[in-house]
């Protein structure tokens, strides 16, 4: 279960999220929406571990992590967090189905067992013939799909995606969607879209949509 009570974030004296609370359960998928700037990035950074909260409480599955130092934060995003980042964040000296694996291989899973996994997502999101090529040689939304198939393959028990289709054409677009929701139900996790596409808020459980003046659904 993932419970954000009262969380606010501000920067430079400017308030971004003021007193944003918000509780799903194991196998919720819900997307936020919201006009650009109005903090749903800065919502998901928060609920990753990536940025502190100036006050509130995160807590996923009873553990209240708002305020964890670098190495606990690290810990949890390892073994329980999967994020789908804008910029994508694919490392340019591993090759797709390295970056794949890589959250497998920081829990200690061995390179060759991990190696099966990593191509079964790459398949799933239609790159399995690209397995062994370099991001350099990728498309951006081919980049993409490399990285919701990161950002499953540990089946973490909380799925943050950013703006996740941004990069795609309709066709991809919608296989990756499904994948997301696929995945997210079977494993009884929770997820969390960020998107400014009404089509892709659709495939989600309930859509929230985020306003200077809180988070409403």
């Amino acid at each position: 279960m993932l419970e954000i009570e009262n969380l606010s974030r501000r920067f430079n004296g400017r308030t971004v999220l003021q007193n944003i609370s918000l509780s799903l359960e194991p196998g919720e998928y819900v997307a936020v929406v919201g006009e650009s700037g109005v903090g749903k990035s800065t919502l998901l950074n928060l609920i990753a571990g990536l940025d502190r909260p100036d006050s509130g409480r995160l807590r996923l599955d009873g553990e209240d992590y708002a305020q964890y130092d670098e190495d606990p934060l690290t810990r949890l995003r390892r073994d329980k967090l999967g994020f789908v980042f804008q910029a994508f964040h694919i490392l340019p000296h591993l090759t797709v189905v390295q970056n794949v694996a890589l959250p497998l291989w920081l829990q200690g899973v061995e390179r060759d067992a991990a190696a099966g996994p990593a191509r079964e997502l790459l398949d799933a999101v239609g790159l399995g013939a690209r397995a062994e090529s370099w991001p350099r040689e990728l498309s951006g939304g081919e980049m993409q799909r490399v990285a919701i198939a990161r950002a499953l393959v540990h089946a973490p028990r909380l799925v943050l995606a950013d703006e996740p289709t941004g990069n795609l054409d309709p066709a991809n677009a919608t296989r990756v969607l499904a994948l997301l929701a696929e995945r997210i139900r079977a494993a009884g996790a929770i997820g969390i879209l960020v998107t400014h596409s009404l089509e892709a808020a659709a495939t989600a459980d309930r859509i929230l949509h985020l306003t200077a003046e809180g988070l409403r659904g």
